[in-house]
């Protein structure tokens, strides 16, 4: 059977304004909207779109957090056929997320691992590319299309310089970017038959994979508010007021 792995992360939904505790010890998510990182849904709908053309036989989801099992319920809701919930409290690392990704391959070993190119939590950007080298495969990140031809696949990346098209070998890592799909709507009669669908629960640490973060935060700071800007009248005020700040010789 060839199976797709699909990361999906909880973060605060990005239509919430994002709030640092007064302490600064961190951002307040009390009361707050938590969805499916945006990344991440592109990459389930390229998994369940992969599946439904044939290219595959089952799509899994993985979240590694907190016991919270509505995000899954959604991702089982656009398509995927199980989820596995690797239960951790502690803030998870990119490497930390990359060896639970490697001890969940070793199990369930799929041609495919689809991720988000990153989470619009930290913006790390950096899961997808650790665990291609920890599992030592072939890696295709920041893809905007997917064609798959047995046992190999055409990738066409966003790069600094424009698109770029590789190709890689089967299995590998990728990692979506915004242009690759647009996820679907979900409705409720899909959301009725996800609750149906099997969720497993794993502890991270049966995993054998330490969650002990390497790095520590000092602080969190909401970024400096904007200046309030100058009115002119017209265009020589323009020019008057940028020669006044610098900003023109």
């Amino acid at each position: 059977m060839s199976k797709i792995l699909v990361g999906l992360k909880r973060v605060v939904d990005y239509n919430v304004r994002i709030r640092v505790k007064p302490d600064g010890t961190g951002i307040v998510t009390d009361g707050v909207k938590m969805s499916i990182n945006p990344f991440d849904e592109i990459a389930l709908e390229e998994a369940v779109r992969i599946k439904e053309r044939g290219g595959a036989s089952e799509v899994i989801i993985v979240c590694i957090g907190p016991t919270d099992s509505q995000h899954l319920l959604n991702g089982l809701a656009r398509g995927a056929d199980r989820a596995i919930h690797v239960s951790c409290d502690a803030p998870v690392e990119p490497l930390v997320a990359a060896r639970v990704f490697l001890k969940l391959i070793e199990k369930e070993a799929p041609h495919i691992v689809l991720l988000g190119k990153q989470g619009i939590d930290d913006d790390n950007n950096q899961t997808g590319q650790m665990l291609a080298a920890l599992w030592n495969r072939p890696q295709a990140t920041f893809a905007s299309k997917i064609e798959l031809d047995g046992t190999k696949a055409k990738v066409m990346r966003e790069v600094d310089a424009g698109l770029e098209t590789i190709e890689v070998d089967l299995p590998a890592v990728f990692t979506s970017d915004l242009r690759l799909n647009e996820p679907r709507y979900v409705k409720l009669p899909e959301i009725m038959k996800a609750k149906k669908k099997p969720i497993e629960t794993v502890p991270i640490a049966s995993l054998g994979v330490d969650s002990a973060p390497q790095f520590k935060t000092i602080k969190y700071e909401p970024p400096a508010s904007r200046q309030k800007g100058v009115m002119v009248k017209d265009v020589a005020g323009l020019i008057a007021a940028l020669k006044q700040r610098g900003l023109l010789a």
